[in-house]
């Protein structure tokens, strides 16, 4: 497969059948592939969570996925820039684990290795020496390849937060620790809300003359965010604040292919945003081919994304929400979240 950057297009046609391309339909997408971190309750979280039935859910999870999707559920498109390859590894109904390799070494880290088959199938292809495993977090469709992957590879060490009960954990990282693998240096970021262990992982790719890379895990989508199961709005809003911090330039990966979904109700949030629009039709045509929408940049990701967006006034007075007098700015924008996430989950359960 060939490298290529995102080419980062846009349509100009507005979403829905008559804007579309001749011969392209437009699919509203709430269907998608099942999620078990949907929100079913704190009863269900738990089990999936912290028990044996969890890893059998996962085990059911991975064989229905290899049967659906042979393949993969999208086409991957690998992203280099000199030194560096970044390959998505489509896993399970809509996850995304990351081969991450150093070209000059042919070192390797992968990122939440959701299926090991399909890892290990990337890793042979492009025969490289997986060192690293960096887990976001702990559930299962983030973490169940650890211990297969680690049986393969003696040498290879796993990376993640102590406060999380992640498989195989060998070296545990604190906030803003640093990992090299070859020549590539990542760095830990701790967002707790989503699980109160969770981390993302940043590839600096100044050294190589790209852009830093973000690997999100279950705190940032396209145009989304992950569920806080373990966290509040305060939580979450801070945890975000730390990946808006990184720059607009940054590129961002994430655990899941759920742009389809958080774009369309994003777009019924706020009904005359252009870049919401105009993203929202380019995903259409990515996913009428089965094409990865990642990565996006940070930088993009502040004009669609509402849990970005929550110190926009457009988006505070679409939410029917004001700024009460004297409450702290911080706190008004949790309140935002909240709502906003409120929102997403009624949105999902229709």
């Amino acid at each position: 497969q060939s490298c290529h950057r995102p080419a980062g297009q846009r349509a100009s046609q507005e979403p829905g059948s008559g804007g579309l391309p001749e011969g392209v339909e437009y699919i509203p997408t709430r269907k998608k592939g099942k999620n078990p971190m949907k929100p079913v309750g704190v009863a269900w979280y738990s089990l999936y969570a912290r028990t044996r039935l969890g890893y059998l859910f996962y085990q059911r999870q991975v064989k229905k996925a290899r049967e659906r999707y042979p393949h993969g559920h999208s086409v991957p498109q690998p992203y280099c820039f000199p030194g560096v390859k970044i390959l998505p590894i489509p896993v399970l109904s809509n996850n995304y684990s990351y081969l991450v390799i150093d070209t000059g070494s042919s070192q390797a880290a992968v990122i939440d290795p959701s299926d090991p088959l399909a890892v290990q199938a990337a890793i042979e292809e492009e025969g490289v020496m997986l060192e690293a495993i960096f887990c976001t977090h702990k559930h299962w469709d983030h973490s169940g390849g650890n211990e297969a992957l680690c049986q393969k590879h003696n040498s290879c060490k796993v990376y993640g937060s102590v406060l999380d009960a992640i498989p195989q954990l060998t070296n545990p990282l604190t906030d803003r620790e640093k990992v090299s693998v070859g020549s590539l240096t990542f760095e830990a970021l701790a967002t707790p809300g989503h699980t109160v262990g969770h981390m993302v992982y940043v590839l600096d790719g100044g050294p190589f003359g790209g852009p830093p890379c973000l690997f999100s895990g279950d705190l940032l989508f396209l145009a989304g965010c992950g569920e806080p199961f373990e966290g509040s709005p305060e939580t979450m809003l801070a945890s975000l604040d730390v990946a808006m911090g990184l720059g607009e330039d940054t590129l961002l990966w994430p655990g899941h292919e759920y742009a389809l979904e958080c774009l369309t109700f994003a777009s019924l949030l706020e009904l005359d945003n252009s870049a919401l629009e105009q993203k929202l039709q380019w995903a259409v045509q990515q996913r009428q081919e089965k094409k990865s929408t990642c990565p996006s940049t940070l930088g993009e990701e502040q004009t669609y994304n509402p849990f970005l967006r929550t110190h926009r006034p457009e988006l505070q007075e679409a939410l029917g929400l004001w700024q009460g007098g004297g409450e702290d700015p911080d706190a008004f924008r949790a309140r935002v979240l909240k709502e906003v996430r409120r929102r997403k989950d009624l949105y999902q359960a229709t």
